[in-house]
């Protein structure tokens, strides 16, 4: 009984630990800060960020440069970091 509660602590103490903050910058003067998982996917920032900002998600794009992230492609699979800025827009 111990073990397994020791080894669901341990989990739960990597899911805490893998929590980044991205900050998306629209470049009309907002910028969205958002919390969230390394191995959530573009997707979900997305419905993230339509949460906070009151736009739906999919009339939001994100990319950085000329690269569109893809809806189905985790951030951890992009090299998204904590602390990173990405570009905002909207469809």
């Amino acid at each position: 009984m111990g073990l397994e509660l020791s080894i669901a602590k341990k989990k739960e103490e990597e899911r805490e630990l893998s929590m980044i903050e991205v900050v998306l910058n629209d470049r009309l003067g907002k910028k969205v800060r958002v919390k969230c998982n390394d191995d959530d996917t573009i997707g979900d920032l997305k419905k993230l960020v339509a949460a906070q900002t009151g736009t739906r998600a999919d009339k939001i794009r994100i990319q950085k440069w000329y690269t569109i992230y893809k809806d189905h492609i985790t951030l951890k699979d992009y090299e998204i970091h904590d602390g990173m800025g990405l570009e905002l827009y909207y469809n």
